[in-house]
């Protein structure tokens, strides 16, 4: 036999070898197990969803047992899989923001190949041991907790204007507070509470503070806005009374029911404070009562940092009937050094996306905050993992975008045009910031 043709079949020989063995290795070697529900899934659940999606909680459905998420893969498939849940509208990168709800692609891709492959069990030992959620307070049992003096009655249907609920704190010191929780007596009826903390009124005969000397410079305030954005106040009127409620300490709203104050700050509510409760409520076809409650958590003691809760607003547009892309600005400075703990965005049904970017004194810009899929139905406040430091003289310029066209099905009315107002088909252009005052 001719030499190469010797060496060509040795060759051969040596390759189907070569494949024999590597499939005996590959037929030796297991392949990958499909997701189970007790130890893949569950853990995940666990993590991200079932404190909306239990017994009592807001989800539609329950995702704590097998039998559960079992029932609902259908639905679990369609909302992970477009990234409807968990709720999150900002496209920053993970790591952004602190309260960041969305799954990792990895959570996601183990949920939908569970479902893929027949959502099954596994072995129930391997599963973690459910959560357990406490049946009224998600914060634990508060330190002080101030109700609603009477029950306010929401009738089945119509139109009702904001209620305005005044509570005393009969605090007897300043106090720290970590964290905030508003708990509706008739949750289907609350669609929103915003909660603001007035100051006491010096006690009648106290004499006034002293008066600056003459040529003494003033304090200037922390913050400034463009006036061209807010709207020429009207005459008040006479029979309406004028509210003095202090600033806003808390807000309650779809997406958002406890504020969390980063570790390190606290807010104060002053001694002798009074509550001033927004109450927004919406008729849902029968007759019910509710008496909210605000439940506290106090800090230890006095925090290292004293965080602040700030609003701006731009309440003079219109947004011309029919128009699909309309664009509102509005922004806020600073005279001293403050740091950006978190940013919530607000508008109503016609709002579809925000954007906020800081100017800083030199010119040059960041942005800091996109939220392109801006949805009522989640108000969120997003809580930076790390605060965003503005130097003094910086600014933050906010954008929102609504959409006045037959085409947001969303829209209340797209023949009229829509102005600032407290009711869902009317529109707004607010944000709320959590803030710290830095060096002087």
């Amino acid at each position: 036999m001719p030499q190469h043709l010797s060496l060509l079949r040795s060759l051969a020989a040596g390759v189907v070898a070569g494949l024999t063995m590597l499939a005996g290795d590959a037929a030796a070697q297991p392949h990958s197990a499909a997701p189970t529900w007790s130890k893949d899934v569950a853990p995940i659940l666990y993590r991200n969803c079932t404190v909306c999606h239990r017994k009592g909680g807001m989800g539609p459905m329950p995702l704590v047992t097998y039998d559960d998420a079992r029932r609902s893969a259908g639905e679990m498939r369609d909302a992970i899989g477009t990234g409807y849940m968990p709720p999150w509208h900002a496209d920053a990168p993970h790591g952004t923001f602190s309260n960041d709800r969305r799954l990792a692609d990895a959570e996601k891709n183990t949920v939908l190949a569970w479902i893929d492959g027949g959502t099954p069990e596994g072995n129930p030992a391997d599963a973690p041991a459910a959560p357990v959620y406490p049946s009224s307070w998600q914060l634990g049992t508060p330190d002080a907790v101030l109700k609603m003096p009477e029950p306010f009655e929401v009738p089945a249907k119509g139109t009702i204007e904001y209620q305005y609920i005044e509570i005393p704190t009969n605090f007897t010191e300043d106090k720290w507070v970590q964290a905030i929780e508003m708990l509706p007596g008739a949750r289907e009826v609350v669609h929103h509470v915003i909660v603001y903390a007035r100051p006491p009124a010096p006690p009648a005969g106290a004499a006034p503070p002293p008066a600056a000397a003459p040529g003494a410079p003033r304090t200037p305030p922390l913050m400034f806005f463009n006036e061209a954005h807010l709207a020429q106040q009207e005459p008040r009127d006479p029979n309406r009374p004028q509210r003095r409620t202090g600033p806003m300490i808390a807000g309650m709203a779809p997406g958002t029911e406890i504020q969390y104050f980063p570790a390190g700050t606290a807010l104060k509510v002053p001694a002798g404070a009074v509550l001033t409760l927004q109450m927004h409520y919406t008729a849902h076809g029968h007759a019910m009562k509710d008496q909210t409650q605000i439940g506290f958590k106090f800090a230890d003691g006095p925090p290292a940092e004293e965080i602040r809760a700030g609003t701006f607003v731009n309440n003079a547009f219109v947004l011309p009937a029919g128009k699909a892309d309309v664009e509102v600005p509005s922004e806020v400075g600073f005279r001293r050094e403050v740091k950006i703990w978190g940013i919530l965005p607000h508008t109503h049904l016609r709002g579809k996306k925000w954007e906020y970017r800081v100017v800083y004194p030199d010119g040059r810009t960041e942005s800091i905050l996109s939220v392109p899929k801006y949805d009522f139905n989640w108000q969120t406040y997003y809580m930076f993992a790390k605060p965003v430091v503005l130097p003094a003289g910086a600014k933050i310029e906010a954008r929102a975008w609504y959409d006045n066209s037959a085409a947001n099905p969303a829209n209340p009315d797209p023949k009229i045009d829509v102005r600032w107002g407290d009711q869902t088909w009317e529109e707004m252009q607010f944000t709320a910031f959590l803030y710290t005052i830095g060096r002087p």
